[in-house]
């Protein structure tokens, strides 16, 4: 079977416009795919809360950066020439900065009636706290997420910003992006994608208010099935101090669990005696302790336990699974995960390193046929 290096996307030009987080990492999962993604800069310094070098700004990667002072109205009338031919564009401000700018989705639609408008907020274009400041943790707090992530005898725990920010924002306006793409083929028009992560952290969140609503959730935290209510769904400390996964709740699962364990099931509580879940845990906990992690490993990984070490980001590229599926990769020597999904015939890739700012800027206006005007005479 012969592979294109293009990608998927090869030939969708998208706008991405300075935000932080989730709409850069929106622009990264298109550009991973083959879009060609022209970030615009700010001229000037800007405190986005992690600075790092250029070189890790991984979400930047595989884009162009053109730095454009947007108070210049030469540099709005550029960015809308870019709108014209442009596919996509994508924003992350917090609602009416763009309209105040002159780039928001009337002006934007006006140049290019087929444009798909991307917005990405946490809390929605609109609403009684659509102008607040927020943050991911902000955002899944208001959906019953973060309430439902922790111990039973400890507080919330934010699940890093993977629920808010990324799986609740830039996956869904990337699936909305997709989808007006594809709409837009049958109508010749573009529209506006509104995409709130306390909209898409909540839709993640569908199984469980239909299992609450069934009587099979409680709002206790670590007292149901996936949020370590369940001993045979949960992590354990090992001998020399690493921890194991395991998710066993198929009960020929659970049985290889107990089994490889080297405990006595006829003298073990039911798996779902839930009465009796405390004095299970204490049996599956003690016999995890008599083991280093790795022995673990060589006893269970690749059964059908429903296991795997718990490994940190030093270690999860060296795993033998991820090694040999090549999850992931090191250009410049940076670790970074690889491109994600993979195609049969246009597989994604990374086309170039995180620019700095204005990198390549010129280029991508030569590509796309834009030209800057000359200034206006004094």
């Amino acid at each position: 079977m012969t592979k294109s290096s293009q990608g998927p996307l090869n030939g969708l030009k998208v706008i991405e416009m300075p935000a932080i987080g989730p709409a850069p990492f929106c622009g990264m999962l298109l550009a991973d795919l083959g879009a060609d993604v022209l970030r615009i800069d700010r001229t000037g310094d800007v405190d986005l809360g992690l600075p790092v070098e250029p070189k890790y700004e991984l979400l930047g990667r595989g884009k162009r950066s053109l730095a454009l002072d947007l108070k210049d109205p030469q540099a709005i009338a550029l960015v809308l020439d870019l709108i014209g031919k442009a596919d996509v564009l994508i924003e992350g401000f917090r609602p009416g900065v763009m309209e105040r700018l002159g780039l928001g989705p009337d002006a934007a639609l006006a140049k290019n009636p087929k444009l798909v408008y991307g917005r990405m907020t946490g809390w929605g274009q609109d609403g009684p706290m659509a102008m607040a400041a927020g943050h991911d943790i902000n955002y899944i707090a208001l959906t019953g997420a973060l309430h439902a992530i922790g111990s039973r005898d400890g507080k919330p725990v934010p699940p890093l910003n993977l629920v808010g920010d990324f799986g609740g924002g830039s996956l869904y306006l990337a699936m909305g992006i997709l989808a007006a793409l594809f709409e837009r083929q049958q109508s010749g028009k573009g529209q506006v994608i509104d995409a709130a992560m306390v909209d898409g952290a909540a839709s993640l969140m569908t199984l469980f208010y239909g299992l609450k609503g069934a009587g099979l959730w409680s709002d206790t935290r670590g007292a149901n099935m996936l949020d370590s209510g369940a001993p045979w769904y949960d992590t354990y400390d090992c001998r020399d101090g690493g921890h194991v996964a395991i998710g066993s709740i198929e009960g020929k699962f659970y049985a290889e669990l107990i089994e490889k364990l080297g405990l006595d099931a006829a003298i073990l509580p039911k798996q779902h005696d839930r009465k009796r879940w405390p004095s299970l845990r204490s049996a599956i906990a003690a016999a995890f302790r008599t083991k280093t992690r790795d022995e673990w490993c060589a006893i269970m990984e690749g059964s059908d336990i429903c296991f795997a070490p718990v490994l940190g980001l030093d270690e999860a590229p060296q795993h033998p699974h991820m090694a040999a599926r090549d999850t992931f990769t090191a250009p410049d020597g940076v670790v970074q995960p690889a491109p994600a999904p993979r195609f049969s015939r246009t597989p994604g890739g990374i086309a170039r390193k995180p620019p700095t700012r204005g990198e390549g800027g010129e280029q991508a206006l030569a590509d796309w046929g834009v030209a800057r005007k000359p200034a206006a005479a004094e």
